[in-house]
């Protein structure tokens, strides 16, 4: 049996995944702004803790109590966030300050407190769940795909400190799944104001709000996923969930690559004369 530490877990990908989570006799810590997912609580298998992810002590008391739960923690889960897409021209200090707070700075902090746990532990998988936005942005997701980006580096990074300790780390970039993340409970919407932006991102408000309960995504199935990375042996350090992600993935992988083929005189042409 795991014990799940999950961020985020009223709804989304959260949800699911302490569903599945449970269904398979494992525990689950999972935390919510309010009020109480639709979860079983029999068996004593779930624990719902109340939790701002802007309100750093209560972060640092809360996961201080989930290892007193627990006594130890096998997956700590970094669900909880929200998308804020609109012309980043439009986006006001308040918008990209709050995003940035929830979604990055957030679990930064949780990070941060439960990093000397896992050490202690000399155990546990980190899942960071970011998107494909962090990857293969589109236009209208700049703010969104900044917060994202920013943690896959830290991924990356935390992967190779971390690893003497016995922690591995899986950044997860999802595509677009039918959970309510196009809903005003998970989205956010700059103004457009006017028609200048009507081409790039009023094309890309108009193909999300088309999508939204046709996603090509699964949730439940992702959350399967998700377990099974963690039951692995050698999980991956990125994982892509859904065919659009990766077919996003490669894109942006393959115009890369032509650009760094395309400029590769000039980038090696900074360097100091060899002699």
């Amino acid at each position: 049996m795991k014990t799940w530490f999950i961020t985020g877990i009223s709804r989304g990908f959260g949800l699911e995944l302490a569903r599945a989570a449970l269904a398979k006799g494992d525990r689950v810590i999972g935390t919510v702004r309010q009020g109480r997912p639709d979860l079983p609580s029999d068996a004593g298998q779930l624990h719902v803790l109340k939790l701002d992810t802007t309100d750093g002590p209560a972060i640092q008391t809360t996961v201080e109590q989930a290892f007193a739960l627990a006594g130890r923690i096998d997956v700590i889960v970094n669900n909880a966030g929200y998308g804020q897409l609109g012309p980043l021209e439009m986006a006001t200090d308040a918008e990209v300050e709050r995003v940035f707070d929830v979604d990055i700075i957030g679990p930064i902090r949780l990070l941060r407190a439960a990093l000397p746990h896992l050490r202690a532990q000399r155990s546990g998988h980190i899942l960071n769940i970011t998107s494909i936005a962090g990857r293969a942005p589109g236009p209208g997701s700049a703010l969104y795909a900044a917060v994202k980006f920013a943690l896959e580096g830290l991924s990356a990074s935390l992967a190779q400190e971390v690893t003497p300790f016995g922690v591995k780390v899986t950044a997860v970039a999802p595509g677009a799944f039918r959970t309510d993340f196009l809903s005003t409970h998970s989205l956010r919407k700059s103004e457009l104001d006017g028609d200048a932006y009507a081409p790039t991102v009023g094309r890309a408000f108009a193909a999300f709000d088309a999508m939204a309960g046709a996603q090509a995504g699964d949730p439940a199935r992702a959350a399967r996923a998700m377990i099974e990375i963690v039951d692995a042996d050698s999980p991956p350090l990125h994982l892509l969930l859904g065919s659009d992600a990766l077919r996003r993935a490669r894109e942006q992988m393959d115009a890369t690559a032509k650009d760094m083929d395309r400029w590769e005189e000039l980038t090696r042409s900074t360097d100091f004369p060899a002699k």
